[in-house]
């Protein structure tokens, strides 16, 4: 146990890069006034801040049709808000937190200066504090979530790193199997939701970009590959009136297999090999199990691509297979 807590911490270091949204989520500033971010106690900060917004037009002015498209996007969305109750106020913020960057503020402002009573200005002054405390729970809910998908990840990385280190593959075939173990226990609990599968795309990605660390690369790609091998598992179509689906039986034997032994599976049952499976009946019960996929999980989230990109991986490697044993065509 100690070592894998030493192994986790040591982890830390190279885990949780920041999403695009986790970052403008964390710029939003926490204190308004008049839907200027209060720097320090009296009057200079707001100057200050009016002469940033004042630059930042001025910068507007290079592209005046995005400005203005923008400008008609963030007052329609101020309108929203004010005309919303307690409750849609909630639910409007929510659905375009993403919306309440430094450019929603710097018009709220605006509009403010341009109010001729005290009652308007009050009304916005109020909004910008409930939007803003809005904003905070959001922010603060975030970041429980992205800590405890981090917590999750490292504990199903722990066995494959050493000091630090990022080594792929594991010098013990054992290593995999506590990964698989640790990821089958974690779905069992309902760890494995969009917020993880979210913070191991992102960790992916950004281990792609900085390319320096493969052995990471690897780590996540293989503990996304256990992730789409278990899920898939759950549903079999290899048995219609009771009677033996050939080609789903042997895709169901693909997926339960380690990804290291794919080609020799895929040797013995096509029969471009030793098998009595055709590529294309192989190739059109993946591509039935992609339609399923898509049928059967939410448009867009990562749980749907994640298992596609997992089945064409298996179609991928079996046309390389194919195109291997039967020989360069004429």
């Amino acid at each position: 146990m100690a070592t894998a807590a030493a192994a986790a911490t040591a982890a830390s270091t190279s885990l949780r890069p920041p999403s695009a949204s986790q970052r403008r989520l964390a710029s939003v500033p926490r204190r308004w006034c008049w839907g200027i971010p209060v720097r320090s106690a009296g009057g200079s900060a707001f100057h200050a801040e009016r002469r940033r917004r004042s630059t930042l037009l001025c910068a507007a002015d290079k592209a005046p049709e995005e400005s203005l498209k923008k400008t008609i996007e963030v007052d329609r969305l101020i309108d929203m808000l004010r005309e919303a109750n307690h409750r849609e106020l909630d639910q409007i913020v929510v659905e375009n937190v993403l919306a309440f960057d430094a450019g929603f503020w710097v018009r709220l402002a605006a509009r403010i200066d341009l109010c001729k009573s005290d009652d308007d200005k009050k009304d916005y002054e109020e909004l910008a504090e409930n939007v803003m405390n809005i904003v905070d729970r959001l922010v603060h809910k975030t970041d429980q979530k992205i800590e405890q998908s981090t917590d999750v990840l490292k504990a199903i990385l722990s066995p494959v790193m050493h000091e630090g280190d990022v080594k792929w593959p594991p010098r013990d075939p054992e290593t995999v199997k506590l990964m698989e173990k640790e990821i089958s226990r974690r779905e069992q609990e309902g760890q494995l939701d969009e917020g993880f599968l979210s913070e191991v795309s992102a960790q992916l990605r950004q281990a792609k970009q900085d390319g320096d660390k493969p052995g990471l690369q690897a780590m996540l790609q293989k503990v996304l590959q256990l992730y789409a091998s278990k899920s898939l598992q759950k549903r079999s179509y290899a048995y219609k009136g009771g009677q033996v689906v050939v080609p789903e039986k042997f895709l169901e034997s693909i997926i339960q297999a380690p990804e290291n032994e794919w080609n020799k599976v895929l040797l013995d049952g096509l029969t471009v090999g030793k098998g009595d499976v055709s590529p294309d009946d192989f190739y059109a019960v993946i591509n039935k199990r992609i339609e399923r996929v898509l049928i059967r999980t939410e448009g867009g989230s990562y749980q749907q691509r994640i298992l596609v990109e997992y089945l064409k991986e298996i179609q991928a490697r079996a046309e390389e297979v194919v195109k291997v044993l039967q020989g360069p065509t004429i």
